[in-house]
């Protein structure tokens, strides 16, 4: 009897203290377990990202830009987790790193391309072309990092980073065309923010490398 009184505090406190952050640790825990047991994989939940993607590009062809945004949004979501995923869980493997990372190109293009038809059939030739090289800017960002890497060169300098470029698109297809908001219209000066951005990074990413190599830091 004298040991449960004295196991009654500890339980009071660890349920408002310490004790409970632990808790809720281990319910993360427990959670992150339950999940990594599951059937899920990591290649499931690319390919779940590319049909999000693909919503977002068919939504933005209909003209329903808020919820063009929020299936790129959540597209977006899967592609940023599954390389979390695939490295918590253990599943990953050399195919899955290479889908990941050739879904993560496509979907960012067929997006990006559903938005040029859109300017161009609003006759935005401006528009059209900066959209373009948005899609050339992000692919070189990407390529330059993994040219870099493939060197022996760490390459993660810039801003237009693949989260940024998420976040900028999505605030440009939520709030397009006035339909959220009436007579605003961010999807256009999202896009050139995206082609200026994308170009400034891959420029940033050669000049690094070129010091990096010229400095003898080839090596990591």
């Amino acid at each position: 009897m004298s040991d449960e009184v004295r196991e009654r505090p500890r339980r009071v406190r660890g349920r408002n203290g310490r004790e409970g952050a632990r808790s809720a640790a281990e319910m993360r825990a427990l959670a992150r377990n339950r999940l990594i047991e599951s059937r899920l994989t990591p290649n499931a939940i690319s390919v779940t990202g590319l049909v999000g993607n693909l919503i977002a590009a068919a939504l933005i062809l209909e003209e329903h830009f808020v919820l063009a945004g929020v299936a790129f949004i959540l597209g977006s979501l899967c592609d940023m987790l599954d390389g979390r995923y695939s490295r918590m869980s253990g599943k990953g493997t050399p195919f899955g790193a290479f889908l990941d990372s050739t879904l993560d190109r496509l979907e960012e293009g067929i997006v990006l391309a559903a938005v040029a038809a859109w300017f161009a059939k609003e006759s935005n030739e401006l528009a059209v072309g900066a959209t373009v090289l948005a899609v050339v800017g992000s692919y070189m960002v990407s390529y330059t990092r993994a040219r870099a890497e493939a060197l022996g060169v760490e390459c993660k300098v810039g801003i237009a980073s693949r989260a940024v470029r998420v976040v900028i698109l999505s605030a440009g297809l939520v709030f397009a065309a006035g339909e959220l908001v009436p007579d605003f219209d961010l999807l256009e000066p999202a896009i050139y923010v995206m082609a200026a951005l994308t170009v400034f990074t891959a420029l940033q990413r050669v000049l690094h490398v070129r010091r990096q190599l010229a400095g003898g830091a080839g090596t990591v």
